[in-house]
């Protein structure tokens, strides 16, 4: 699957991409009041990019120009735009290291938390 294919809605997504950007991890308070890490990135391939976020572990083992793969990995919009997420039962594998750097500062396009309900 491409990155130009994926749209809000689609589940069990497969897809391989180099991570663009990943943004400075903050924690996030829960609507349950669970105190979380989310890091932003940005994950591209030749057809297109896409925004995901990046919880707990994930954020330590993911850097920018990362080649990683997405399993089962699901879509949903935010702010109109769509957003890769691994969600509790999705995955992603880190296939090869980059060179790292490319971080950029978190802003007002980070998802609410309440949308992690899972976490």
């Amino acid at each position: 699957m491409k990155i130009s294919e994926l749209k809000a809605g689609t589940s069990n997504v497969s897809v391989v991409g180099t991570v663009a950007s990943k943004d400075e991890p903050r924690e996030v308070v829960t609507k349950y009041g669970k105190r979380l890490q989310v890091a932003n990135i940005v994950l591209k391939d030749e057809s297109g990019q896409i925004a995901m976020s990046l919880w707990g572990a994930d954020i330590n083992a993911v850097n920018a120009g990362d080649k990683v793969e997405i399993t089962n990995g699901f879509v949903n919009e935010f702010r109109g735009n769509p957003q890769l997420s691994t969600g509790k039962f999705g995955k992603i594998k880190v296939l090869e290291k980059g060179a790292g750097g490319g971080s950029a500062a978190a802003g007002d396009d980070e998802a609410p938390a309440e949308d992690f309900d899972e976490m």
